[in-house]
C-alpha cells in the first residue's frame, strides 16, 4: 500500500490521480491532499478519501476549511506555504505527487526531494525555473523523479529497457493548441475565451493558455534537457494535432520508439504511481483504424514564446527563471483581460532584456530573479 501526497489535489492532474486511486484502492491511499483557493473541493475530497490531513495554501480559507471539516476530527488541517513544506517531509508518504501550477510548487518538491520521497512530478515550473538545482538535489537525497506529463512519461517509457544505447534526438510532440491553422495577424485579436477552447486536452486555464502561446512546449523542451540529460539542440518539437503520439526517442541507428495512446492524463499519472509495473487502468483505447498521424514543424515567428524559451536555455543561469516568473505575470493578466494576446510574447522577452543575469544562480537568487522578473512584467502591463 503506497501512501500519496498530492500537492495540488483540486486541479485536473489532482482529480485525475484521485480517480487512479480509486480504480486501485488496494495499492493507493491518500495521505495529503493541498489546494491553493478551492476550499469547498477541497473538503469534499477529503470526506471521500480519508487523508491524514489536509493543507490549503491560502492562509484566507483556512477557517472555512476547518468549518467544513469541523465533525472530522481525524483529518488534521493546515494552512499556508510552510505547511506545504513540512508535510511533504512526514516519513510515512511514499510518492509525492506535484501537480501545483507555477514557481509555487518549488519549494514544496525541494523538501520533498531533501526528504528522499519519490517523486512524480507533474509541475514543470520546477524544473523551468532551478532545473540544475532540482537534479542535483534529487541525485543526493537519492530521490527519484518520475515524469507526469503526457510527453515527458513517452519519452521515459520510450527509454525504459535501453540501458546506455545512445539517443540521437528526442521528439516531443505538440497538438499545435487553438491557433495552428491561425495567421500571425489573425492572433492580434484573439481573445480569451478563444484560447481556453483547447481542441484535445482538457486542461486548468493557466495551462491552456500557456499552450495556446505554446510556451507550455518551451517549458517542456527545458523540462526534457534535465530530466534526460539531452542537449536543447538535440530536442525537436513536432505539432502533432491529434495527440495520439504522445513523444518520442530517435536511437543513434536512426530506429524510433514512440509512446501512443489516447489523450487520457490518468495514464502517465499511473504509471509514474506504478513504475516499472503496469496496472490495469479503466477508460477508452486507441483504435489505430480510426486515426491519422500528421507531423509538421512549429512557427516559432508566430509562437514567439517557444523561439523565446530556446533563447532562454540557449542564455542559461536564471534566464528561464526569469522567462517563467514574466510568463506567469502575463499569463494572469490575459486571463483578466488586462492584456492582448501578442502582448504575451512581448512582455516576457523585454523582461528576459531588463533583469539581472545571473551565470550560476542559487536558490536564494532563484527566489530574487522570480521575484525581480514579476515587478518588471507587472511594471510594463500598468504603462500598456
Amino acid at each position: 500500500m503506497k501512501q500519496i501526497a498530492i500537492l495540488g489535489s483540486t486541479g485536473s492532474i489532482g482529480t485525475q490521480a484521485l480517480d487512479v486511486i480509486s480504480q486501485h484502492p488496494d495499492r493507493f491511499q491518500v495521505y495529503c491532499l493541498t489546494a491553493n483557493n478551492q476550499v469547498e473541493l477541497l473538503a469534499e475530497q477529503a470526506r471521500k478519501y480519508n487523508p491524514d490531513c489536509v493543507v490549503i495554501a491560502n492562509e484566507t480559507h483556512y477557517e472555512r476549511l476547518c468549518q467544513l471539516l469541523a465533525d472530522r476530527q481525524d483529518i488534521k488541517v493546515y494552512a499556508g506555504a510552510k505547511a506545504l513544506d513540512d508535510v511533504v517531509e512526514a516519513s510515512q508518504i511514499d510518492i509525492v505527487l506535484t501537480a501545483m501550477v507555477g514557481f509555487a510548487g518549488l519549494s514544496p518538491t525541494i523538501h520533498a526531494i531533501k526528504a528522499g520521497k519519490k517523486i512524480a512530478l507533474a509541475n514543470k515550473e520546477t524544473l523551468v525555473v532551478a532545473g540544475e538545482l532540482i537534479c542535483e538535489l534529487a541525485n543526493r537525497y537519492h530521490a527519484p523523479i518520475i515524469p507526469v506529463d503526457s510527453e515527458h512519461s513517452a519519452i521515459f517509457q520510450s527509454l525504459a529497457g535501453e540501458g546506455d544505447n545512445g539517443v540521437e534526438k528526442l521528439l516531443l510532440t505538440a497538438s499545435g493548441g487553438p491557433f495552428r491553422l491561425m495567421s500571425k495577424d489573425a492572433l492580434q485579436t484573439v481573445t480569451k475565451a478563444d484560447a481556453l477552447r483547447h481542441p484535445t486536452w482538457d486542461m486548468g486555464a493557466k495551462i491552456t493558455i500557456d499552450s495556446a502561446t505554446m510556451m507550455n512546449k518551451g517549458f517542456e523542451v527545458i523540462e526534457a534537457k534535465w530530466l534526460f540529460g539531452i542537449p536543447a539542440e538535440r530536442i525537436q518539437v513536432l505539432v502533432h494535432p491529434q495527440s495520439i503520439v504522445h513523444s518520442a526517442v530517435q536511437f543513434v541507428d536512426g530506429s524510433i520508439k514512440a509512446q501512443l495512446g489516447v489523450p487520457d492524463m490518468r495514464m502517465p499519472i499511473q504509471y509514474a504511481f506504478t513504475y516499472p509495473e503496469r496496472l490495469p487502468l479503466n477508460g477508452e483505447r486507441l483504435d489505430p483504424f480510426k486515426q491519422k498521424l500528421e507531423f509538421y514543424e512549429p512557427d516559432l515567428e508566430k509562437f514567439r514564446c517557444l523561439a523565446l524559451a530556446f533563447e532562454a536555455i540557449k542564455q542559461g543561469g536564471n534566464s528561464c527563471c526569469v522567462m517563467n516568473a514574466a510568463n506567469e505575470v502575463v499569463n494572469r493578466a490575459f486571463l483578466d483581460d488586462r492584456c492582448s494576446f501578442p502582448q504575451i510574447a512581448d512582455v516576457i522577452e523585454r523582461t528576459m532584456q531588463r533583469a539581472t543575469r545571473i551565470t550560476t544562480p542559487t536558490l536564494e537568487d532563484y527566489l530574487a530573479s522570480d521575484k525581480e522578473a514579476r515587478q518588471i512584467a507587472a511594471e510594463m502591463l500598468a504603462k500598456s
